[in-house]
């Protein structure tokens, strides 16, 4: 290993982010980027993944010219705080967004703003998921909500998959009769065909396959739910249904998969595709049964592994496939420094630019995880901290460990060892590192609330609050609205 690799390596252990070394490239130089964001798409369900049930081969394809991390997750597995921290490359605590349906602050720095004062054309397309307050009819007017995006097609969240509605730059909805995913690679591919030769930020964020789960007829067709394997993991009283919702869950990502090849064979159209950074990820995963689960906010890989992949042709060898951790904090630092660009002071992230490019394969020791509040509405009955390596997942809450897996000897997470005394140095070897983690990105336990805010809309139904306290002050004032359980 060179010295510059092994100086880099120590940076990224640190959950430091490394500084970009050489001349800034011109405007006319830097990458475009496209970041393409389902919702609830889970990241072992790709054949490039090693599911061979599932369709998708123009993610496949992608993957191919580009480099898959194998190993990517959601560091708080729910869609506000996920979609804030891949915006702001900062933990929830630092960020505000510490519970679905709260507004981002406009005060934060977002990758959409930075590239904005660096002379990118920006362009935000589908769900948003971050003015909070009602999410429907979704309307976020031009200004500091749109937290740096100039062109704008979207709405707030409705997961109305066939007959979306969604906004431009007045309060007069648009509403389509189609499957959600084909308006949104429209507007995209328009979004593609303006703008000159400026460089490019894009963000695509399509609704499927998160639940209800389905798709066009088509892509229903391909799946005989009878023909389909649970995961060993699963654990329920009724596997055929499971299996119905396996196949309208896999529909729906054939069904985007194909969106995606639109996308791809427009942006080659443009000759625009070569120096165009592709990344495709997800907000997080969905259970679906495993550990007799449903949807997300959970510490199991059903939740919180989501899609990597990378294709960068100007600079990235094609083909690679990585074991090294990415996370969604790591993300706007990595493609801040692959434009030439350095991150703010603010960023928690690491820069793993050097991974993508091929300079070093090794990332971050481990991945740090959070979720902030319980929500009784898919069974997650507490807050909980965890901590991931390549080899061990362990989660706790306040009270004390919770789990502790050897995905090595254990990869579906079927034996929990958090309370085997014959694992008990291994449990306090990642209760420390769990404890350095948190020290390091100043979170605290403090940082909970038991309140459910999450339930029952209380974040959404009435009006927009920042934080969970605005939202007890104004419980408090209003008896007569505010949900009881």
């Amino acid at each position: 290993m060179t010295i510059r690799s092994a100086f880099l390596l120590l940076l990224a252990n640190l959950g430091l982010s490394a500084i970009v070394i050489g001349a800034e490239p011109s405007l006319a130089h830097r990458p475009n980027i496209l970041l393409i964001l389902p919702d609830q798409w889970r990241g072992m369900d790709l054949g490039c993944m090693g599911n061979a049930e599932v369709r998708t081969p123009h993610l496949d394809r992608l993957a191919s010219q580009g480099v898959l991390f194998r190993n990517t997750f959601a560091n708080t597995p729910v869609c506000c705080p996920a979609r804030a921290i891949l915006l702001t490359g900062k933990y929830p605590h630092k960020n505000g967004m510490v519970a679905n349906d709260l507004r981002l602050r406009e005060s934060e720095t977002t990758l959409a703003e930075i590239l904005d004062k660096a002379g990118y054309r920006t362009g935000f397309i589908g769900k948003w998921h971050l003015d909070g307050g009602k999410r429907q009819p979704g309307f976020v007017p031009p200004g500091p909500r749109r937290q740096g995006f100039e062109y704008w097609a979207a709405s707030e969240c409705s997961h109305t998959h066939f007959h979306p509605t969604y906004f431009l730059d007045t309060d007069r909805p648009i509403t389509e009769d189609r499957f959600e995913p084909e308006v949104w690679t429209d507007r995209a591919i328009e979004f593609l065909g303006q703008g000159g030769d400026a460089p490019f930020f894009l963000v695509v964020s399509m609704g499927p396959p998160h639940d209800p789960y389905g798709a066009p007829e088509k892509f229903m067709n391909l799946y005989d739910p009878a023909r389909l394997t649970l995961r060993p993991n699963w654990e329920g009283n009724d596997p055929g249904a499971a299996r119905k919702q396996l196949a309208a869950y896999y529909a729906a990502m054939t069904a985007v998969d194909e969106q995606v090849g639109r996308l791809m064979e427009a942006l080659e159209d443009s000759g625009r595709a070569k120096d165009t950074i592709v990344v495709f990820t997800s907000d997080h995963g969905d259970m679906l049964g495993s550990q007799g689960q449903r949807l997300k906010r959970k510490p199991w890989e059903e939740s919180i592994r989501v899609p990597g992949i990378v294709r960068y042709p100007a600079r990235i060898e094609a083909g690679r496939t990585l074991d090294a951790l990415l996370s969604h904090v790591d993300l706007a630092p990595t493609l801040l420094a692959l434009s030439g660009l350095p991150a703010p002071a603010g960023m928690q992230g690491t820069d793993l630019s050097w991974v993508v490019l091929g300079t070093t394969d090794r990332g971050p020791d481990s991945a740090f995880f959070q979720i902030f509040v319980p929500f009784a509405g898919d069974g997650t009955p507490h807050p909980w901290r965890g901590i991931r390596t390549d080899r061990w997942m362990y989660a706790r809450t306040e009270a004390g460990p919770w789990v502790l897996y050897d995905l090595e000897e254990d990869p579906y997470e079927q034996k929990n060892l958090a309370r085997d005394p014959a694992h008990a140095n291994e449990l306090a070897s990642l209760e420390s590192r769990l404890n350095d983690w948190m020290e390091r990105t100043d979170d605290a336990w403090s940082n909970n609330s038991m309140e459910p805010v999450e339930d029952k809309g209380r974040l959404y139904r009435f009006e927009t609050f920042t934080t969970i306290a605005e939202y007890l002050e104004w419980a408090e004032e209003h008896p007569e609205l505010a949900p009881k359980d």
